[in-house]
């Protein structure tokens, strides 16, 4: 659950300079939010490798058996 709070952490980081941006045109937020979109996006990357990894490691499903005749 530590990588979720760290996603939103990150986005709600984004908020302000989301309203600067999309309400007062300020040019400075917009830059800002793109950085951060950025660091997002490779947070969202590390994530996904991690996900990844660790669904190699969970055992394999129980297979299951075909219904009985009848």
């Amino acid at each position: 659950m530590e990588r979720y709070e760290q996603l939103v952490r990150l986005l709600e980081s984004c908020r302000e300079d989301f309203e600067r941006f999309y309400r007062k045109q300020n040019r400075r937020a917009g830059i800002r939010l793109r950085k951060r979109m950025q660091e997002l996006r490779r947070l969202a990357k590390e994530i996904r490798d991690e996900i990844q990894s660790l669904r190699r490691t969970f055992p394999p499903k129980p297979k299951r058996l075909p219904p009985a005749p009848g």
